[in-house]
């Protein structure tokens, strides 16, 4: 099993849900996080006149979801394809593996589980 968790523009996070859904992805979460990346923060205007601010952490969407190891590579491309434009802060993936899941209610293990 893999756990794939992808930091995304929250802006795009619609249309990852539905390329995910399209692919057979059955379950995931995703939460509202903060953080600097390679894009180094963004400028921002403050009000009044041109005044400016840098904000080095800028918002982002983490999006995690664990699969079987043979979806992996079309639940990746999915999120690839719907939330790439191909500019800095577009995100980035981690793919890493599951060792055991448990499902709480019925105490089913791994692939069951999922």
């Amino acid at each position: 099993m893999k756990k794939i968790e992808a930091i995304l523009r929250p802006e795009v996070i619609n249309q990852v849900i539905i390329a995910l859904n399209e692919v057979g992805c059955k379950g995931f979460h995703f939460t509202n996080v903060t953080g600097q990346g390679q894009q180094k923060g963004i400028e921002v205007f403050t009000g009044r006149g041109a005044a400016t601010t840098s904000r080095s952490s800028i918002p982002k969407t983490l999006l995690i979801t664990v699969v079987k190891d043979d979806q992996k590579d079309d639940i990746v491309n999915a999120i690839v394809d719907s939330a790439g434009s191909g500019k800095i802060g577009d995100g980035k993936i981690f793919v890493s593996s599951v060792d055991e899941v448990v499902r709480v209610r019925t105490g089913e293990k791994n692939e069951d589980a999922i």
